[in-house]
């Protein structure tokens, strides 16, 4: 396990991008699917392995209740239902980015870039989704039982869980799914541009009811429904140095994006003039 998880483990742990998403953050159904099919793959080749040896060859592989009998009726669905959620998820926010309906923040930078693992549970704007952690919580659990019940008794082949264990990842699977299709996405700031008496926001969700607020006072706003911008004119004193703005649209308030000027770098200290 170690020999086949490790590698992984550390390719992923300074290169994460193959279980990111749009935005760059930890993709939940990538990383769920990606742990099925490292653990799935672990026991396949374990039982190989003992099959060829202790097992006493390739006609322990045979038989009604041979070591891979449950794999169609366990272990194929509770691999399916995490792929399922990830390629549907994907469609689904996809779909949504495409038409405006949806935009991906980025990422705040980690400095190492390494993500944190609890971007598997939290949503677009870092809070813990209850969905998510379900989801997680659950998938976990389950990959426990596997990995345990294999280990008290190798020679038996795939263990024979109940049937019904598919739906510990199929549930949540599906209400992760849904929850994608279901919640109504806030808008989201991904950028904002002071310029000329103005303020430029970009970003997703917006429509042409959306209003920009600058440190809680609302400014006139303009929507541009070719590019999705909005663009608040700002008061005759300008904006401040370091603001906080809010869009609402549709009723719904985007988290607090903070802008804050970049600090001019330092001049470089003058040279000693020599002596003389």
């Amino acid at each position: 396990m170690a020999a086949l998880a490790g590698p992984i483990g550390l390719r992923l742990r300074r290169h994460p991008g193959f279980v990111t998403g749009r935005d760059g953050r930890l993709s939940t159904s990538t990383t769920l699917a990606l742990a099925w099919t490292v653990i799935l793959v672990w026991l396949l080749l374990t039982i190989l392995a003992y099959g060829l040896t202790a097992g006493g060859g390739v006609g322990w592989f045979s038989g009604e209740r041979g070591p891979l009998s449950p794999l169609t009726t366990v272990y194929l669905p509770l691999l399916g239902g995490p792929y399922v959620a990830m390629i549907a998820a994907k469609t689904v926010v996809g779909i949504r980015v495409e038409n405006g309906s949806m935009a991906k923040p980025a990422p705040k930078p980690t400095g190492s870039g390494q993500r944190p693992l609890r971007e598997l549970i939290a949503n677009d704007s870092g809070r813990t989704d209850l969905v998510d952690l379900q989801y997680v919580v659950l998938s976990a659990v389950t990959m426990l039982y596997v990995v345990l019940f294999f280990l008290s008794d190798v020679g038996g082949g795939l263990p024979r869980l109940p049937a019904e264990i598919w739906a510990l990842t199929g549930a949540p699977a599906g209400a992760y799914l849904v929850n994608k299709m279901a919640t109504r996405a806030n808008p989201v700031i991904t950028r904002v541009v002071p310029a000329d008496g103005a303020l430029v926001v970009e970003g997703g969700g917006f429509g042409p009811e959306a209003r920009v607020e600058l440190d809680s006072t609302v400014l006139p706003t303009e929507y541009d429904p070719a590019t999705g911008i909005l663009t608040a004119r700002l008061p005759a004193a300008g904006a401040p140095a370091a603001f906080t703005v809010v869009v609402t649209s549709r009723g719904l308030r985007s988290d607090p994006y903070r802008h804050a000027a970049a600090s001019p770098e330092p001049a470089a200290a003058a040279a000693p003039r020599p002596a003389g």
